[in-house]
């Protein structure tokens, strides 16, 4: 009788262990499955101005005193300028600074970094010192949010030295971030469109 429970016991943990293996064998086809059909790049919003339109005119000052023009025929510059959305209460934001910081480190001189928020001055201050964001203007403006329509942070703007909107997007890691890059560079309004436009293309042939 003993034997027969030990036996038991055994089959009963050996189909334990053969069902941990395949939760985790579906968990992974399951993640792998997520990034398949995950956005491409960074997600395109609905709602404020469209890539290709010229980008709100702004005449701002950020909260170190520098004076920051954005958008515009007037706002001409000889460098992108990636304008990002962020709030201290962000973790999501957070996460994605070193990143910002580096990007700009490898386009100096052809990129320039515009952080915009609103809210509670203290805790924007607290954030540049903590994070170590001194060398970008930072901008309270609640009408440039609205302008935008950021319903969703982090999001990012890239607009071209004409001033006008070439990517834009929510940005959650490296690579939604360097897809705005991509999608410029490739004269297209986003990496979804672009692959959009190649399922479409390949359904009709």
């Amino acid at each position: 009788m003993t034997q027969a429970i030990v036996a038991a016991l055994i089959v009963l943990w050996a189909l334990v262990i053969v069902l941990c293996i395949v939760v985790v064998a579906l968990l992974r086809q399951v993640g792998m499955l997520h990034e398949r059909l995950g956005p491409v790049g960074a997600l395109v919003m609905p709602g404020g101005p469209s890539v290709g339109d010229v980008a709100p005119s702004f005449d701002l000052e950020a909260i170190d005193g520098r004076n920051v023009l954005m958008g515009g025929a007037r706002a001409q510059a000889a460098r992108l300028t990636l304008l990002f959305f962020l709030s201290p209460n962000c973790p999501v934001c957070k996460s994605l600074l070193p990143i910002i910081k580096s990007v700009a480190r490898e386009q100096a001189g052809a990129l320039q970094v515009v952080l915009a928020s609103d809210g509670d001055m203290p805790a924007q201050i607290a954030m540049v010192r903590r994070e170590k964001l001194e060398a970008f203007p930072l901008v309270l403006s609640t009408p440039l949010g609205l302008a935008y329509q950021v319903s969703k942070l982090p999001h990012a703007v890239l607009i071209d030295a004409q001033g006008k909107i070439v990517a834009k997007g929510l940005i959650n890691n490296r690579e939604h971030l360097e897809s705005l890059f991509e999608a410029h560079r490739l004269g297209v309004g986003s990496l979804q469109a672009l692959a959009a436009a190649k399922t479409l293309e390949l359904a009709t042939n």
